[in-house]
This record gives C-alpha cells, sequence and structure tokens, in this order.
C-alpha cells in the first residue's frame, strides 16, 4: 500500500463518489466513483483524440501506434510525477515542422523518428538538470522571448505544406473543413467548444463522401509530379479488410546527424509547453508543483523516446485535458489511467487505423491551414503574456534575424556535405543572439526586456527582466490552460 501510494496509485474516494458541488474540487488523490472515473476517462480520450492522431498523419507515421503510445506515455508520466501533476500525453506539434524538412531532405521514417528520439533524451536530460537547479533555470536558459519565437517558427515554417501536400486535393472541401473549425471554435461552448479539430474532421468527412455522391471523381495530383488521376474522395476498402486487434506497425530508428540538428530546437519548444502546463495546474489545483517540473520534463523526455524508438510520435502534455479538468473541476489521476487504458486498446485495433488512414486529403487540408497557423500564433501569444518589449534592440533584432533565416529556408554550408538550415538554423540565431546581445547590453536595455513593472528601467540589473517574470506558457501542439477557470464557453 505503501508504494501504491508513493506512486499515486492509491485514490480516496470523494464524497459519496458523484460530482463536486459548485466552488469544490476533486483532488489528484481522490477520485469519483469508478462508474462516473470511467466516463470522465472517456471524455478526456475524445478530447486528446483529435491532435493526437491527426499529427502522426501530418508527419507520415502510424496513427495507431501513436495512440498506443500516448496512452502508455501517460502511465509512465505519471508514475514519474508520482501522480501529483495530472496530465495526458498526446502526439506533440512542436516536432511537425521538423519532420517536413526532414522528408524533404530524403529522410525515411526511420530518419524522422531517430531524430525524435534524440530530441525525447535530451528533454529527459534537461528534466534532470531542472530537477537538480531548480525550475528557475528553464526561465533563464529559455527566457519568453527565445521560447515564443522558436513556436511561431516552427508554426509558419508549416505553411507551405498546407499549400503543396494537402490543400491542392481538394480545395472546396478544404475550405468548408476550414471555415467549420472556425465557426464552431467560436460558436460551440463547454466541451464541444474544445474538440473542435475533432468534429471539424468527421464534418469534413462527411462532406466528402456527399460530394463523392453528388460530383462522383474528382482530379487529384498523381505519383509522378505535373500528373492528375480520378479518384474518390472517400475510400473505406482498406477498413473492411482490416483486423479488429492487431500490433500497431512499428520500425526501428535510424539516426543522421542533420536530421537531429533539425529536430533538436522542438525540445525548447517542449521545455516551455511541459513547464506552463505545470503552472497551469498548480494554478487550478493550489498545490505547489514546483518541485515537480524536472520530473515532469524527464517523464515526457522518457515517453517520447520510447515511442520513437518503436516508430512512434513524440509526446507532450495536452492542454485540451488541462482545459477538461478547468472545466470539471475533478483533477483525479484515476481518469487519466482509464484514458490511458482506452488508448492503448485503440492502438490495437487495424480496423482504427484504417478508418484514419482513409480521411481525405481535403479535409487535412482544411484542418492544417487551422492548427498551423494556431502553432505559429501560440508564440505570439507567449510574447503578449509575457509582455516581451519589442521596442527593445536586444529582443527585436535577434528575433527578426531568427524568424527570416528560419521561415524563409536559409542554409549555412559546414561542409559539402553538412549544412544547418530552416528550423535549426532560426533557432540558433534567436538563442544565442538573444543571450549575447543581452549580456553585451547597458543596463537599461537588459532590465526591459519585458514590461512586467511599467517602471522596470529604474531597477538595478538582475533584478527585472523575463527571468523573474512568471511562469512560461505555450503549447502543445497547444497552449497552457489559462492561469484561472475559463467561462462557461472554455
Amino acid at each position: 500500500m505503501n508504494l501504491r501510494r508513493k506512486l499515486g496509485l492509491s485514490w480516496e474516494l470523494y464524497g459519496d463518489g458523484s460530482a463536486p458541488p459548485p466552488g469544490q474540487a476533486v483532488r489528484p488523490g481522490q477520485r469519483l466513483s469508478w462508474g462516473r472515473t470511467t466516463g470522465l476517462g472517456a471524455q478526456h480520450v475524445i478530447a486528446m483524440f483529435g491532435a493526437t492522431f491527426v499529427f502522426p498523419l501530418i508527419m507520415g507515421l502510424d496513427p495507431n501506434l501513436a495512440i498506443m503510445m500516448s496512452g502508455i506515455g501517460t502511465i509512465i508520466f505519471l508514475l514519474i510525477v508520482q501522480g501529483k501533476v495530472p496530465s495526458y500525453l498526446g502526439t506533440s506539434a512542436a516536432f511537425v515542422g521538423a519532420v517536413v524538412v526532414i522528408r524533404d531532405g530524403g529522410g525515411d521514417s526511420a530518419t524522422v523518428t531517430g531524430s525524435i528520439m534524440v530530441a525525447g533524451a535530451v528533454l529527459a536530460v534537461s528534466g534532470i538538470l531542472v530537477h537538480l537547479l531548480g525550475p528557475n533555470a528553464v526561465l533563464r536558459a529559455f527566457p519568453s522571448v527565445v521560447t515564443g519565437g522558436v513556436v511561431l517558427l516552427i508554426g509558419f515554417n508549416l505553411a507551405p505544406v498546407v499549400a503543396q501536400n494537402y490543400w491542392p486535393f481538394d480545395q472546396w472541401v478544404g475550405l468548408l473543413t476550414m471555415g467549420f473549425v472556425i465557426v464552431s471554435t467560436v460558436l460551440l461552448r463547454g466541451f464541444l467548444g474544445r474538440i473542435t479539430i475533432l468534429l471539424g474532421l468527421v464534418f469534413g468527412f462527411v462532406v466528402s463522401w456527399i460530394f463523392d455522391l453528388v460530383f462522383g471523381m474528382h482530379q487529384v495530383p498523381g505519383a509522378e509530379e505535373g500528373t492528375f488521376v480520378d479518384a474518390f474522395r472517400v475510400d473505406l476498402s482498406g477498413v473492411g479488410e482490416a483486423a479488429w486487434f492487431g500490433l500497431p506497425t512499428m520500425h526501428a530508428p535510424d539516426f543522421q546527424t542533420q536530421a537531429i540538428l533539425v529536430a533538436l530546437p522542438a525540445v525548447i519548444a517542449l521545455i516551455a509547453e511541459n513547464a506552463g502546463h505545470v503552472k497551469a495546474v498548480q494554478e487550478m489545483t493550489k498545490d505547489d508543483l514546483d518541485p515537480y517540473m524536472g520530473r515532469a520534463l524527464f517523464a515526457d523526455g522518457v515517453a517520447t523516446t520510447l515511442a520513437a524508438g518503436v516508430g512512434g510520435s513524440p509526446t507532450t502534455t495536452y492542454a485540451e485535458n488541462i482545459g477538461v479538468m478547468a472545466t470539471t473541476r475533478v483533477y483525479s489521476t484515476a481518469a487519466y489511467y482509464v484514458a490511458a487504458l482506452v488508448a492503448i486498446l485503440f492502438g490495437l485495433s487495424p480496423k482504427f487505423g484504417a478508418l484514419v488512414a482513409s480521411i481525405p486529403e481535403g479535409v487535412l487540408g482544411g484542418i492544417t491551414v487551422v492548427l498551423y497557423g494556431m502553432i505559429g500564433l501560440l508564440g505570439a501569444k507567449i510574447w503578449v503574456e509575457n509582455r516581451v518589449n519589442f521596442a527593445n534592440p536586444v529582443v527585436i533584432v535577434p528575433v527578426a534575424a531568427g524568424l527570416i533565416a528560419g521561415i524563409g529556408g536559409v542554409s549555412l554550408h559546414i561542409t559539402e556535405t553538412f549544412e544547418i538550415e530552416g528550423i535549426a538554423l532560426g533557432t540558433i540565431i534567436l538563442l544565442l543572439g538573444y543571450h549575447l546581445m543581452r549580456r553585451l547590453a547597458p543596463a537599461y536595455l537588459r532590465d526591459t526586456v519585458t514590461l512586467d513593472d511599467p517602471v522596470s528601467a529604474s531597477h538595478a540589473p538582475g533584478e527585472a527582466g523575463e527571468e523573474t517574470s512568471g511562469a512560461v506558457r505555450t503549447a502543445d501542439r497547444g497552449s497552457a490552460a489559462p492561469d484561472k477557470e475559463p467561462d462557461s464557453r472554455d
């Protein structure tokens, strides 16, 4: 029993097991009745579902394996943080841009997962360092100026992917799907407002099926450039042929130095992402979770390394599930264990994987227009929330140089066979440029990097600045939950 309690596997029944009344909450170490806990676990599965299997599709990886490893990763995460940080690990969007670059450079899925595996190991080591040095180490190494810039760089670097890889397959389905996601995100309230990506996929699927019935086949880009073939938008033949139960497709990773360098900048986004989510959960539960910041980073790193090691997708804590907790006021980790087990069962169904693989490219075009833009704008959200001062040359010069180099695809040739370009180069310029300029800048410029204090210029060197400006906030592919409970729309 003591071991179960230490690992967070022992839960006290909350009251009579029913939902908490207004103003009350269910603690991480408590649970509702098992029936209600199972229902809440299913709700967590739905919340994470859309993004968790969409991003593997976009990265060319097996969505079945991603779903299964998200469940396994969540269990690993909860055990490492000893049940103190209730979170679900879904597929991370931070690596999408790097994967696109790697594949464009001739890399295959083994190269992709090899680079992600190394990045996961680096994240795990970062977690150990944060645990030893304290959570402020995150802010000192990766201040909001840098994390915001890297997240924005990752998102906006994906714009050509939508235009070239998805949108051309069916522009009208893409347009309708995009419009549905935008409108439903604004109009739908409560839980439905949190799963608009999943609802958009269903909507686009139905629209594609109707278009097939009304208009018949349409022309789509062929295997060779400049060629077109006739095809139906929806093809469910693979679903009927797939088995109900079976292991997902796995493969061994392949390690290529250039691909690894492209993937490493995503670690910065994951550090900021996890730190922001821990702070968000801390705000909701009122527990001191700073001592578990390093554990959370380490756990996510271990989960990502393990997932990539068998050919799966990277993981990260999910804001969607944090949002479910904010709405229900149930922070019980028991519900997350239920969600993890359900996800593992889904991953063991090839029929489910075949259904996911049958999603029309036009639907993905409409979804990715929104998702990629949101990833990029989350970087700007980090800047706004931390009041980054763009009137300060210490901020604007390295950010400007890093963004243009990264988004524009500028390359730096080190040798005839090795070069650094795109996201990797932009991140290096932004990170090193900012820290170098801040070190060389006069005190009045160092003290006005952020605007948390309107009289920050009067502080002595080192008193102000983003190192002490509060929690890093970012996303998942997504953003951290707000620092207070959302209104009913959320």
